[in-house]
């Protein structure tokens, strides 16, 4: 499983190569709108024309796209993945996708040459590009010990979280929890201040408790203290995945009214912080009784 082959060739697609390539594989890309082209060409990755292409020279076909509608279109669609199967071949998908439509596409292949785990990845663009990214699995454990090669170049960190649509599903509690981390952060950073208080020190006070999370050990001195706000991930990016977040909680039936209340004010909050800002800013949002 040395040849890789990357669909998607945006800020997270694009590292995925370049980290792969470094690592020693052998790569090809395809993204018709990428705009890497020329660095990712200098790394030794081949970039071609079309599925059917990359599909010929690829054992496992990273997928790193925008939507789940998109994810079904390339593997299930015309001139799709599946159309151009080969026998062991293992699609990759780490776009944070809809674990129904996962579990639409698993049904799919199944009894096809083609075998899917999903991979949705944490750490941005910055280890995309280092290798040092962290993936939550789903699928058949034999499947992801054959993809180790490829594990290994693009992770620092990966954890197997149970079948084909379970990595998904976990992406989407992480980035849920992450959204109520953040508006819980913003207040109590507003609230501090309005008392006069070291936002900072205050902090490690909480960092140093149980009141730590991802978001006040690494968010608030990273991105948030420091104004610096340029994490590469954006609101809209951060909305669509709390959509589908919010989509997985109605399925469930499940009572979930903390986190339908902060989704709320994620939803809310596109009035007066703008999709295209980092999606930190959320924590500058106040909704005032």
């Amino acid at each position: 499983m040395t040849n890789v082959g990357v669909i998607g060739l945006g800020n997270m697609g694009a590292g995925m190569a370049l980290s792969a390539a470094r690592a020693g594989l052998k790569v090809t890309g395809f993204d018709p709108a990428t705009t890497s082209r020329q660095a990712l060409l200098d790394a030794g990755v081949a970039l071609v024309d079309d599925i059917a292409a990359l599909s010929a020279q690829a054992d496992v076909i990273v997928l790193s796209l925008p939507t789940s509608d998109i994810v079904e279109k390339v593997v299930l669609g015309e001139g799709g993945l599946l159309a151009q199967a080969r026998a062991g071949q293992i699609v990759l998908d780490t776009s944070t996708a809809d674990p129904a439509s996962t579990a639409r596409i698993a049904q799919a292949l199944q009894g096809s040459p083609l075998r899917l785990v999903d991979g949705p990845v944490s750490g941005g663009p910055k280890a995309a590009h280092s290798g040092a990214m962290t993936m939550l699995l789903g699928g058949e454990a034999a499947d992801i010990d054959t993809l180790a090669p490829v594990l290994e170049a693009l992770t620092a960190k990966r954890v197997h979280v149970g079948p084909v649509g379970a990595g998904h599903s976990a992406k989407l509690f992480n980035n849920l929890l992450c959204g109520i981390n953040l508006i819980a952060a913003g207040e109590a950073i507003r609230v501090a201040k309005a008392a006069g208080l070291d936002v900072e020190q205050i902090l490690k006070g909480v960092n140093a408790g149980s009141g730590r999370s991802g978001v006040t050990e690494v968010n608030c001195p990273t991105w948030i203290l420091n104004d610096a706000f340029n994490s590469g991930f954006t609101m809209k990016l951060m909305r669509k995945d709390l959509r589908l977040a919010a989509a997985m909680i109605e399925q469930s039936g499940a009572g979930a009214p903390l986190s339908r209340e902060a989704l709320r004010l994620w939803a809310d909050s596109a009035a007066s912080v703008d999709d295209a800002e980092d999606f930190n800013r959320i924590v500058a949002y106040e909704e005032r009784p």
